[in-house]
């Protein structure tokens, strides 16, 4: 039994049904398998017609498995490895920058909430929860008010 390979068209459909890609990824993992110049363009251009390929949803579906872990410049940086418009990078990464607080404070909670107590004992622990925060892509004016507020933070509560 003889299989035939599948067109560029089906094999990005098959890579854009597990997730959204942007078109720079989709041609930087497709360009191997052009047969004829010019034919991954058509196939892309033709998905990017019929909506397969969305840059807006990139962007969404980033913001969405990645806000609740990361920082605003580690969002940054993924965006812009995708290829995606620099436009679409700036807008996304300002409306990322009123929740950035919000988002390291639940970040250091869930790494070191329970076992600090929102005490920070010394300055070798200080650094340690620091370089975790700025290592996820946090801001350095975030991260002093996570690590020293957290001892108000833990008394508010």
């Amino acid at each position: 039994m003889s299989f035939t390979q599948p067109s560029l068209k089906g094999r990005a459909l098959r890579l854009l049904s597990g997730r959204e890609y942007s078109r720079a990824e989709l041609e930087r993992k497709l360009k191997t398998h052009e047969e004829t110049p010019g034919e991954l363009v058509r196939a892309l251009d033709e998905l990017q017609v019929k909506g397969f390929i969305s840059e807006q949803r990139v962007v969404e579906s980033v913001i969405n498995r990645r806000s609740a872990k990361l920082g605003t410049a580690r969002i940054r940086q993924e965006l812009q490895g995708k290829g995606l418009d620099p436009q679409a990078v700036t807008d996304a990464v300002a409306s990322l920058k009123a929740t950035e607080l919000a988002r390291a404070r639940e970040v250091w909670r869930k790494k070191f909430g329970a076992k600090s107590d929102g005490v920070v004992a010394d300055a070798a622990e200080r650094g340690k929860q620091m370089r975790f925060l700025a290592a996820r892509g946090f801001g350095g004016d975030v991260i002093r008010r996570v690590v020293s507020g957290a001892a108000d933070d833990a008394r508010d509560e």
